[in-house]
């Protein structure tokens, strides 16, 4: 899985929207509608749901946590610890070689609950200390998500199946007022779409 990938695929959203399969004339317009959709979500959700694939440093700052007495990284999406590191540039220059090896990951129970870890507790114990150097924390890790969640999978499809009628609807409207089915394609995230992600939808932190 890439990062950022399409939640659903071309053949899923044509049966979702039964298209024959030996139909292609519009084949490029429901891919084109599947990665829109795709990366609507992530706007909306403020993250996206694919991963890097293979390990890769990416740097974060730390803040003091008051209520805790110890510092914390808010950090990218985070569901496994293969090859997991956390180290700290002491001497601000660039290089990272201050190994943090004692810390927890947040929330404590994501991972019983198939959610990723989006924050680091160090611990007052830990060998080396972070300060609130700006970029000052390295994290060695594969990021994002292991597998695309089945609820975004089906926002896709549903967001992706509006897109592709929208074409059919240039004011944005669809439907037929006569019969009472007038509808209007509103262009932000389908209402449906929006309470499904609600509980996906991550807090902005500091940067």
């Amino acid at each position: 899985m890439a990062w950022a990938p399409d939640y659903c695929t071309s053949a899923e959203l044509k049966s979702f929207l039964r298209i024959e399969e030996d139909d292609t004339v519009d084949d490029a317009q429901v891919a084109l509608a599947v990665t829109a959709a795709s990366r609507g979500i992530d706007l909306h959700t403020r993250r996206q749901f694919g991963n890097t694939g293979t390990a890769q440093d990416r740097y974060y700052t730390a803040s003091w946590d008051r209520r805790r007495s110890r510092w914390t990284v808010a950090i990218d999406d985070l569901m496994t610890v293969a090859g997991l590191t956390v180290a700290y540039d002491v001497d601000d220059d660039a290089t990272y070689s201050a190994v943090i090896d004692s810390y927890q990951l947040k929330d404590v129970n994501a991972a019983v609950e198939g959610r990723p870890w989006t924050k680091i507790v160090v611990h007052p114990g830990s060998s080396v200390l972070p300060g609130a150097l700006e970029d000052g924390v390295e994290v060695h890790a594969v990021f994002g998500w292991t597998s695309v969640p089945t609820t975004i999978k089906e926002a896709c499809l549903l967001q992706a199946s509006r897109l592709v009628s929208r074409r059919d609807s240039p004011y944005g409207v669809a439907g037929s007022p006569e019969a009472g089915s007038e509808i209007r394609l509103l262009s932000k995230l389908d209402p449906d779409v929006a309470l499904m992600v609600k509980s996906y939808r991550k807090a902005v932190r500091p940067r």
